[in-house]
């Protein structure tokens, strides 16, 4: 049985080709799952049996990643070896910048001194390089491997072309974003923000996004996982205002995400494709024919193409040698310093007291207590949530809840890996989404929490 549509064809294969890969990807990705009484995805699963089945080995792991991703651009730098500089994937992991190969370096020191405790306390503690190498790296590469060879189910099977067409005049004039930008925003925002950045960076690598839609993405719907929400509950003590928490979360961060495209430095950005890209500009949708079904079409010629599987695989390990090799060593590195600076300096604290008379005006309790957990955020989303823990009022610790979710931007993950893509996003540009974000959906969840307290 075939279909024409506009001088093509496609069989019933074809379709299945798009639909049941599709299918898949998203649920190993996307759909929360109930696994023994807790809320998870399969991403989550996958991470925590890798961590369980090595063990004590996955720090360690981690280490030689990030040292191999320092010693092998040394020697890049130093011997220009022909069997680096001839592959392009070799050339991109390891022929890098003095500045990327400061941080590598940086990351190689912490890693020593995090596995070995050796030096100063205070760096490798388990509140700072401890906490980043033995806590948030081992679950990144278990999920970095995972992802990478699970993303191309999602991005070379139709998935995108199929959304990209029937989101397109919902997403433009909300959100300032193409229409395949909505399965992204998804990804993000249901599944995991490590997984957002990594879908958003690859789609801006091959040129379908410009740079102002990839910030956009890359800033704005990459939300911690489902499962890591309930941990910061379980810290504050509110596991029993799930609901509540999360519709809250989704009312602020919808704001944040209309408001943010369209004011600086975000509405800035220069609505040009990467550099090193072809650029794939949206179709005009033919006026005869509906939108679900010029969907259906466009998803089943990208299936069509896909004559084997070996481009995924190669596509897949490509994603995952560079998800190892240039994101976790920044992750390390400033995952490291800002821990440190939060835990160890007063900054954060100096920083909050101008967000004091800001809560006072919103009536929420024990101001002067809630402002140090306004800023520290962004070092570690999880912060605010130990911070806050011994405040009395359930409101208070309610609001630090959903504020520390809905700012992002926090340099122990998602901003460090923001940092290390190629995503054009750089630190002020951080600290400056950060504080609108702050701004922008503090009022919404003070308000949200005066209703329901």
């Amino acid at each position: 049985m075939k279909e024409v549509q506009e001088g093509k064809s496609y069989t019933i294969g074809n379709y299945l080709k798009f639909i049941i890969p599709s299918l898949l990807g998203i649920f190993l990705l996307m759909i929360p799952i109930s696994v023994n009484g807790e809320v998870t995805l399969v991403v989550a699963i996958w991470a925590d049996f890798i961590d369980t089945f090595f063990g004590a080995a996955m720090p360690t792991v981690a280490g030689i990643i990030i040292g191999l991703s320092f010693f092998v651009a040394l020697f890049t730098k130093w011997q220009q070896p022909y069997v680096i500089l001839r592959s392009d994937t070799l050339r991109s992991l390891f022929d890098v910048g003095p500045i990327a190969l400061f941080t590598r370096g940086l990351a190689t020191i912490f890693v020593v001194m995090s596995l070995f405790h050796i030096g100063p306390e205070w760096i490798w503690s388990d509140a700072t390089g401890g906490n980043i190498l033995f806590g948030l790296l081992t679950t990144l590469v278990a999920i970095f491997f995972f992802a990478g060879y699970v993303l191309p189910l999602l991005l070379d099977f139709g998935l995108l072309e199929f959304f990209g067409t029937i989101m397109k005049k919902v997403m433009r004039p909300v959100f300032t974003l193409p229409g395949r930008s909505s399965i992204d925003s998804l990804v993000s925002w249901l599944g995991d923000g490590t997984i957002g950045v990594m879908l958003t960076n690859k789609q801006y690598e091959e040129g379908y996004y410009t740079k102002r839609e990839a910030a956009v993405i890359g800033t704005t719907f990459s939300l911690v996982s489902i499962d890591f929400t309930i941990v910061i509950l379980l810290e504050l003590n509110l596991e029993h205002m799930f609901l509540p928490y999360y519709g809250t979360i989704i009312v602020a961060g919808l704001a944040a995400a209309l408001i943010m495209p369209r004011i600086p430095p975000l509405s800035r950005k220069a609505n040009t494709f990467y550099e090193k890209a072809e650029a794939h500009e949206e179709e005009v949708i033919p006026k005869n024919i509906s939108l679900f079904k010029w969907g259906i079409h466009q998803a089943a010629e990208r299936a069509k193409n896909m004559e084997s599987f070996l481009p995924v695989v190669k596509g897949g390990s490509r994603n995952v040698l560079t998800m190892w090799f240039e994101v976790i060593p920044v992750v390390m590195a400033i995952g490291t310093v800002a821990t440190i600076i939060a835990e160890y300096t007063p900054i954060f604290s100096w920083l909050g007291a101008p967000f004091i008379p800001l809560l006072n005006l919103l009536q929420i309790p024990e101001a002067t207590e809630a402002a140090q957990t306004v800023v520290v955020g962004f070092a570690d989303m999880f912060l605010p949530a130990i911070l806050g823990s011994g405040i009395e009022s359930e409101m208070t610790r309610f609001v630090i809840a959903c504020l520390s979710v809905t700012q992002l931007i926090y340099m122990s993950e998602v901003g460090a890996l923001l940092l290390g893509s190629k995503l054009p996003i750089n630190m002020k540009d951080l600290i400056i989404i950060f504080i609108l974000r702050t701004l922008i959906t503090l009022p919404i969840i003070a308000l949200i929490a005066h209703i329901i307290f």
